[in-house]
């Protein structure tokens, strides 16, 4: 069945942002918050909360540059590139984390237990949720995670990484399992960066995506009970 999905508004300490919201139609198996590329809360990210709702899963992603501007949702043109990159430098990583934040508690006041799955950037994020708010994150391909891999992780990590992704070589994937031991660390051999964007024909690694998914799906299970 279709999960329920709509745009919601979520009180921050930066003012209100909006926020994707996709609902399972029975009973949740536990909330999960979906973090942007710096592509903003586009068709592809609210397709992937659509995809967690159907497995079950309260999905929200919030608009992270909604305090900078509202309402983006880039493509994948090197003119977007670049504004992405612009946007996500003059939000700064701890208002981002401060958003993050207001929308897990929100999740947490329904009775929800809460992680994280982000991407690119917020993969990045993500991997920052587990070491600053306590929860479960799935990383996918967070390229900017090395200057904060000495942080102490307060709940469980997975990571994912393309084997032939040159923005995360693998000195760097090594500095992963060598800072965070605890962590499940993933390479796909064939995949490089933002092999789970379906809707990029130039990035998109079938195998590798629809193997990752199963695994984020177990993890989440496994640590949202």
């Amino acid at each position: 069945m279709q999960p329920v999905n709509r745009w919601i508004d979520l009180e921050t300490p930066h003012g209100p942002i909006r926020g994707w919201r996709a609902e399972p139609t029975g009973p949740s198996r536990g909330a999960v918050l979906v973090i942007q590329e710096i592509f903003g809360v586009n068709a592809h990210i609210r397709s992937v909360a659509d995809r967690l709702a159907a497995a079950g899963f309260v999905a929200l992603a919030p608009a992270l540059f909604d305090p900078v501007e509202h309402g983006v949702e880039l493509t994948y043109s090197d003119a977007d590139l670049q504004r992405g990159r612009a946007l996500t430098a003059a939000l700064g990583i701890p208002r981002a984390m401060d958003l993050l934040n207001a929308a897990a508690e929100k999740l947490q006041m329904e009775g929800l237990r809460v992680g994280a799955v982000g991407f690119c950037w917020g993969g990045t994020l993500a991997f920052l949720c587990a070491t600053r708010l306590q929860l479960p994150a799935v990383g996918y391909y967070g390229a900017r995670s090395v200057p904060f891999l000495d942080e102490t992780a307060g709940a469980p990590l997975l990571f994912h990484f393309g084997g032939k992704d040159p923005s995360i070589p693998p000195d760097d994937i090594e500095k992963h399992r060598k800072l965070q031991p605890q962590a499940q660390v993933f390479v796909y051999d064939d995949a490089g960066h933002a092999f789970n964007r379906d809707v990029d024909p130039h990035a998109y690694a079938p195998e590798a995506a629809t193997l990752a998914w199963q695994r984020t799906l177990a993890f989440l299970e496994a640590n949202l009970r």
